[in-house]
């Protein structure tokens, strides 16, 4: 098993720090070349950004190893890059009225799965400016917090320490909507085998590399990592269960006078259309997130 271990120790930094361009950069491209990022969730890069920001800041104190920081340093670059072209690409909102006026509405969600309203609209803004200017105001505040609080050790120690801790495990729940969403609508429309397997293969690298490196890997990673390995992993169930059927969903629509506004006849007008996929949340390619 020596030669196992000496072999993953080096396989494995370099898959972690490619592991951004990997899982997102195919993602990317298509968006690029369709001109369109329809059933792709902005919330995959908030989340992604948020993280990786936090570990970012959170190296200077636990000095963790140098392959982690380059895999969040790289991440930053990707999801920049992919936020970019979702947003340059986003569809305009349906003028049709009923749940067709609400981009990628349609999934037979039960009342807990389906979307909510967000406080201020937060991260589904129209206007692109509002998304740079949170990722600069978070970037900022972290940089003013490094400064004011790296002089004093008992502090800094404990806040670095909650930014990683936070950091993981917002990067942990990323596969939560997914399940969610798959589960909501019967389907795993949306998301390749082929990524859910380069997930589970990493994850699998990535946990025995964590248990068996020479160097600095903290608590938080270890913890982190096996909860998404486990989600990952119910996803490849999922997968097994589901399959990649289009659900058929009937949708009700108020029919409205476009004049007066007023119900026609005080009757609902059933509509039936197909729409398929996962809905909220999820990475690559899922259905079902307002813009």
């Amino acid at each position: 098993m020596g030669w196992f271990t000496d072999l993953t120790g080096i396989v494995a930094p370099v898959f972690i720090v490619l592991s951004p361009v990997l899982s997102y950069g195919d993602q990317a491209l298509s968006m690029h070349r369709s001109k369109s990022s329809a059933g792709f969730s902005l919330d995959i890069p908030l989340i992604m950004l948020v993280a990786s920001f936090l570990k970012i800041f959170y190296w200077p104190s636990a000095r963790f190893e140098a392959s982690l920081l380059a895999q969040a340093v790289l991440m930053v670059f990707m999801q920049v890059v992919l936020l970019k072209i979702a947003l340059d690409h986003r569809p305009p909102p349906s003028s049709r009225g009923g749940d067709a006026a609400v981009p990628f509405a349609g999934a037979a969600e039960p009342r807990w799965a389906q979307p909510w309203t967000r406080p201020y609209n937060f991260w589904q803004w129209r206007s692109p400016k509002p998304y740079w200017n949170f990722l600069l105001y978070l970037f900022i505040a972290l940089v003013i917090c490094e400064f004011l609080l790296s002089p004093f050790e008992a502090v800094y120690a404990g806040y670095a320490s909650f930014l990683g801790y936070i950091g993981l495990a917002i990067e942990a729940t990323l596969p939560i909507p997914q399940i969610i969403a798959n589960a909501s609508v019967q389907s795993c429309k949306g998301i390749r085998l082929s990524v859910i397997g380069s997930w589970i293969i990493g994850d699998s690298m990535k946990m025995f590399w964590f248990f068996t490196s020479p160097g600095t890997i903290p608590m938080a990673f270890k913890m982190c990592g096996i909860f998404q390995a486990c989600c990952d992993a119910f996803l490849g169930v999922q997968y097994l269960m589901y399959g990649e059927e289009k659900p058929e969903v009937v949708k009700d629509h108020v029919m409205e006078d476009m004049t007066g506004g007023d119900l026609l006849g005080s009757r609902l007008a059933k509509v039936s259309s197909t729409e398929y996929g996962p809905t909220p949340s999820g990475r690559f390619g899922v259905i079902g997130e307002k813009f």
